[in-house]
């Protein structure tokens, strides 16, 4: 049987060792990761020579593990200090010389207290312990430099939990009890009562309280790096608990009674520890990818985000280069008819022509401009509308005698059915309509070679039998003999600058906005708009619905 203290030490060993390496296999290249890696290591090889040292009575071998427990203390005091400094972020460390010199501290302390006799200056003979080591002065200056280690470090952590935020205490928390116990017993048990242990009590027993204390700086502050994103939280959980069934098997290994427990035992920890390495691996695999995926998916929102304030200064130029475009084509317009009423003197045949070609191109340009000014003030939130009670047989009325001089100008006839009764009032933006039933009709015209356009307005109900107790509706029909719509091409008709595969050969000035603006403002207007088409040269159909 293995004596219970030695398969404490050995477990705590086998913990302290794991999770430093763990650590600094994880993100070798972070300070706080290299700093509790030193610190892990500096305490294990503390831990087992200073157990070892009680175990001999040899004056060689207890010089040595002696010699190497004061040694091992130094490595382990400063290289907590530097922890606690790095996982605090204080200027101190950031610094180019400090941390290379305090580093350097044990490094130069090592060879003076293992080879000379600054701490332990002899040996003597007692009733307690068959050899006990005679401290020289370099023992209370060792003392000192232990204690002002542990409580510099106890201090930045608590100065540093004052300074932060509720989100951060818990970061520093966890470092700061597991600081705090550690350094308590190792300070009571090793440092200050131990001439008081060795004494009064079982020295070997209390003084071990020290040695296995150690243990709660190194799982609370291996917690608190984990906790807090240093290491990914889901493949820790599962290697701690790993680690857990790989302890109590090697604790069953170590604790085996007879030959045949302890080869059944060994088995079952090799087993063990090769179905963990698959398990973690596995686990490690799939964070990745989900790592991976999430590192995507932020790359996405910053490029949607940068997409969308692209859009906007789009809109925005959009809508600055239209309001200057819109005076001068105005002026335009303006003179140009002057010009062809005669206000500034006849003009022969020819002329007129050019100036009507000059007024139908301006037309043109000046739908093009208020089509990109709706956009831009659509996407942007801006475009307002003054809903008045109306009758749409008046719009219609507005926009016939035009579009009729238009039509008839191709050879085409343009028809419009209106129902016998007046059909109810309804609330909308008279302009905005005007200019939803204009752009309609005049797709219809611009794109019919034969035939021509019948508008059709109805009253219609939301179910298919209209009585009083259905929610009434104004449904306007604009129907052409023109190209027609191919039916792959219906879904995408209304989006912005989307246009049909035949339509940029008929007329190469068409920008694909008309439709989506209408479709916007009715919608504004509660409503609905769609397109039905039989297919290439069957002609379209353009419905409009409008609540009553």
């Amino acid at each position: 049987m293995i004596d219970q203290a030695v398969t404490l030490l050995i477990i705590i060993s086998f913990i302290d060792l794991a999770l430093g390496l763990f650590v600094l296999y994880k993100n070798p290249k972070n300070k706080i990761n290299i700093s509790f890696s030193l610190f892990s290591i500096a305490i294990l090889v503390w831990i087992n020579s200073s157990y070892l040292e009680d175990e001999f009575s040899n004056p060689k071998i207890m010089n040595f593990f002696l010699r190497l427990d004061f040694t091992s203390g130094v490595f382990a005091a400063i290289f907590l200090l530097l922890f606690c400094l790095d996982i605090a972020k204080t200027k101190i460390t950031n610094g180019r010389y400090f941390r290379k010199l305090l580093i350097a501290v044990p490094i130069i302390l090592a060879p003076v207290i293992f080879f000379t006799k600054f701490i332990i200056s002899g040996y003597e003979i007692t009733q307690i312990k068959s050899i006990d080591p005679i401290y020289g002065f370099g023992g209370i200056i060792y003392d000192l430099l232990i204690g002002i280690a542990l409580i510099a470090g106890i201090g930045v952590i608590a100065w540093k939990f004052r300074k932060a935020t509720s989100e951060e205490k818990s970061k520093f928390i966890y470092l700061f009890v597991g600081v705090f116990l550690s350094g308590f017993f190792v300070l009571l048990t090793n440092i200050i009562l131990t001439d008081y242990i060795r004494n009064s009590f079982n020295y070997n027993y209390y003084s071990r309280l020290g040695i296995f204390s150690t243990i709660f700086i190194v799982l609370f502050s291996g917690y608190s790096i984990i906790k807090h994103h240093l290491l990914n939280i889901k493949t820790i959980a599962a290697e701690i608990l790993s680690l857990g069934i790989l302890v109590i098997s090697l604790f069953q290994v170590l604790t085996a009674e007879n030959i045949s427990d302890l080869i059944v035992n060994i088995i079952i920890f090799l087993v063990l520890i090769i179905f963990i390495i698959l398990l973690v691996r596995s686990i490690e695999n799939e964070v990745k990818r989900k790592e991976e995926l999430q590192i995507m998916s932020d790359r996405l929102a910053t490029a949607n985000d940068q997409l969308r304030k692209l859009d906007n200064a789009k809109s925005d130029f959009i809508s600055i280069a239209s309001h200057q475009l819109r005076t001068p084509l105005t002026a335009v317009k303006g003179f140009v008819s002057l010009l062809m009423e005669g206000t500034y003197g006849d003009i022969n045949a020819k002329a007129r022509d050019a100036l009507n070609k000059v007024y139908i191109s301006n037309e043109r340009l000046i739908q093009l401009v208020e089509n990109l000014l709706n956009v831009s003030r659509m996407e942007s939130g801006r475009i307002e509308y003054e809903f008045k009670k109306g009758k749409i047989e008046d719009v219609l009325d507005e926009i016939k005698d035009n579009l009729l001089f238009i039509a008839r100008k191709k050879g085409l006839y343009l028809n419009f059915n209106l129902p016998k009764e007046p059909l109810p009032e309804i609330k909308m933006d008279f302009g905005k309509m005007r200019e939803v039933l204009t752009n309609l009709i005049d797709n219809g015209i611009k794109y019919a070679s034969r035939g021509g356009v019948t508008v059709r307005a109805e009253l219609a109900a939301a179910n298919l039998q209209l009585t009083t107790n259905n929610p009434q509706l104004i449904r306007i029909t604009v129907s052409d003999t023109g190209i027609g719509i191919p039916k792959d091409s219906l879904p995408y008709l209304f989006e912005k600058f989307s246009r049909g595969k035949d339509t940029a050969r008929l007329h190469a000035t068409g920008t694909g906005l008309g439709l989506y603006v209408a479709k916007n403002i009715v919608e504004a207007h509660h409503g609905k708009l769609w397109a039905e088409s039989e297919g290439e040269g069957k002609g379209s159909r353009f419905i409009l619905e409008l609540p009553v």
